[in-house]
């Protein structure tokens, strides 16, 4: 049987920072995490009168569940996360605009004398078994079903020199990334800056476009089952994600071009380093067969990925292949028995 680790934690034991935390558990490499997580406003907003300045506190937003201690994790190692499972809790989740929060709006840093955007929340009805999420307009009666892609937008390790960062921020650890590319099925890929790793997760969205532009995705408190693994005496410089058709690097940074430009450095020297190409012609092959998809454009720092696809990298591997070996541990995980749901 796997080794699996059961954590629900209640409202006062969520984490609202990476670093500055003692973990909630210690666990092995290879270990199953069956986590719950709660949404990005701790469950608080519940229907369309609950507005988040009203009902929430700041900076109690966006908590994660955790921080777990991976026995044997050391600063120059990488933490491998497998997402196996990612599915709603509730049947219902909820979004929101912000007077002075989001990629269209006036903020403190980007001053403007047009009036705030107004505080509204609507909410999704989720449909698991039908595979949809149904949004309804707040002022006409639109509605439609959208597909259901459950992700995490928050995901990561504690940084490194006795550092805590707000769990809404991304940065070089992780954090706050809001990237649709976190969903089951991927690998993601942390460097460790502190003895344990220290692992946490949180933010799950039903469904998010790119760029999050309203600084909101479909938030739902999730149960979410992950594999932790270790990969001792290598180092991961950036966030970086594998899936089974492709690889890439999540750079995080203000502003957003140095964002592009961190991953996408990333993905090239990654790329030339798995090839054995000269770093040119790995800039080359990039240049001509990257994509890049964008996460958040409305946090303290944006991220942007650097995506390509690996079927023009030549049967180059990343990690010595443990993300092949992590999904067959996820699917012995799904084949025992009462796990069938997940």
């Amino acid at each position: 049987m796997t080794d699996v680790v059961s954590y629900r934690p209640s409202p006062e034991e969520l984490s609202y920072t990476f670093g500055g935390r003692e973990p909630v558990r210690r666990v092995e490499p290879g270990t199953v995490l069956d986590l719950y997580t709660e949404d990005c406003f701790g469950g608080r907003v519940r229907d369309v009168g609950d507005l988040p300045s009203v009902v929430c506190e700041f900076p109690y937003l966006n908590p994660v569940t955790g921080p777990f201690h991976v026995e044997g994790a050391e600063p120059g190692d990488t933490l491998a996360v497998h997402f196996v499972a990612i599915v709603p809790a509730r049947d219902w989740a909820v979004s929101s605009t912000f007077p002075h929060f989001g990629a269209l709006t006036g903020t403190h840093t980007t001053a403007t004398l047009h009036p705030p955007l107004d505080e509204l929340v609507w909410r999704y009805d989720v449909d698991v078994a039908a595979g949809v999420v149904r949004y309804h307009a707040r002022r006409s009666g639109f509605s439609v079903e959208l597909p259901l892609d459950p992700m995490h937008g928050t995901a990561g390790v504690a940084p490194a020199a006795f550092e805590s960062r707000m769990t809404i921020v991304p940065d070089a650890h992780g954090g706050n990334m809001d990237t649709p590319e976190l969903r089951a099925g991927v690998t993601a890929y942390f460097g460790v800056n502190v003895p344990g790793a220290l692992f946490a997760l949180g933010d799950g969205h039903c469904r998010q476009g790119d760029g999050e532009v309203c600084g909101t995705g479909v938030e739902a408190a999730m149960n979410t089952v992950v594999i932790l693994d270790l990969i001792k005496g290598v180092s991961t410089p950036t966030p970086r994600f594998e899936t089974d058709d492709a690889l890439m690097s999540a750079g995080s940074a203000r502003p957003l071009e140095d964002a592009y430009r961190m991953s996408q450095h990333d993905l090239v020297t990654w790329t030339a380093g798995l090839t054995g190409l000269d770093l040119l012609d790995a800039y080359q092959l990039i240049s001509q067969a990257g994509e890049a998809p964008v996460g958040n454009v409305c946090d303290p720092n944006y991220t942007m990925l650097a995506k390509v696809a690996k079927e023009f990298l030549g049967g180059a591997t990343a990690y010595g292949e443990i993300h092949d070996r992590l999904r067959a541990t996820a699917r012995a995980y799904r084949a025992e028995p009462d796990r069938g749901s997940r």
